[in-house]
């Protein structure tokens, strides 16, 4: 059997129309329709992809070696794999040995140039996904998703946006995770203008220890305001036996008036609620 001939059979047995190969392959139809005839072969880039997406080797595809260990059996084979591309989209996954794979699906709809979902994902390489919507290794977006996150609205293990939920993450307005830095920050370590967190470092500061230029609130607590359980600042309210429900809201209300008197009443609002 020669090449031509092993190309169709294994297209087959994969369930796969020459369209179906094609895109997976990134080739025209007439590319894969012509190497079935004989009348051309693949470059070397594409011959490794099919080795791939078959699971056996170019010298078996090319020179007629046995299949061994890489012998693809038709009950093995995947006759679930028909993907048919719907009308006005683009989409390509290609399985490689090893449990690698990658998988690409682009919108045609486009707002200014910019596909309307991208998803690009895999293993073996980082993939780029660029659209309003983002998924992908690495996703930029209005709304990404990804283990790199860029965007507006941005959400994995590492993302950056204009609100962003990660393990390490930096919001512009929102930040939350395990890491956060942002305006508002919400994490284990918080660093923000209005920090929430383990560790909370900013302006404005609750937590278990709570370091603030202004108001520090938590069971260790520095700032020029301090509240807490153990406290050091300027000026100091401590919690009798941790209980900071034990405290005055009006207390703490007029203490920060008092000391920034042109404070935005919904800043002091979010420092008191937690008071009697």
């Amino acid at each position: 059997m020669d090449f031509a001939d092993k190309l169709q059979s294994y297209r087959k047995q994969r369930g796969m129309s020459q369209e179906n190969l094609a895109e997976a392959i990134g080739v025209s139809r007439q590319a894969v329709s012509k190497w079935e005839s004989g009348q051309s072969y693949p470059e070397m880039e594409k011959m490794i992809a099919l080795s791939e997406l078959f699971q056996v080797s170019i010298d078996h595809l090319v020179k007629g070696v046995a299949v061994e260990d890489s012998r693809i059996q038709e009950t093995n084979a995947s006759p679930h794999y028909k993907p048919v591309p719907e009308e006005g989209v683009s989409s390509s996954m290609r399985w490689v040995r090893g449990y690698s794979y990658h998988y690409e699906y682009k919108s045609r709809a486009t707002l200014y140039g910019v596909p309307i979902v991208h998803i690009n994902y895999g293993r073996g390489k980082l993939h780029v996904a660029k659209g309003i919507i983002a998924v992908g290794n690495i996703a930029i977006g209005a709304l990404s998703l990804g283990l790199l996150a860029l965007g507006g609205i941005s959400i994995g293990v590492l993302s950056a946006g204009l609100i962003s939920l990660a393990g390490f993450s930096f919001g512009l307005l929102l930040a939350i995770g395990g890491g956060a830095i942002g305006t508002i920050a919400i994490g284990g370590l918080a660093l923000g203008i209005f920090a929430l967190g383990g560790l909370a470092l900013g302006m404005f500061s609750l937590g278990g220890a709570a370091i603030a230029s202004r108001v520090a609130i938590g069971g260790y607590a520095s700032g020029h305001i301090a509240i807490g359980d153990t406290v050091r600042g300027a000026y100091t309210l401590i919690a009798q036996e941790g209980q900071l429900s034990d405290i005055y809201a009006d207390d703490v209300r007029s203490l920060i008036y008092q000391e920034y008197p042109g404070l935005w009443r919904t800043i002091v609002g979010l420092l008191v609620w937690m008071f009697r």
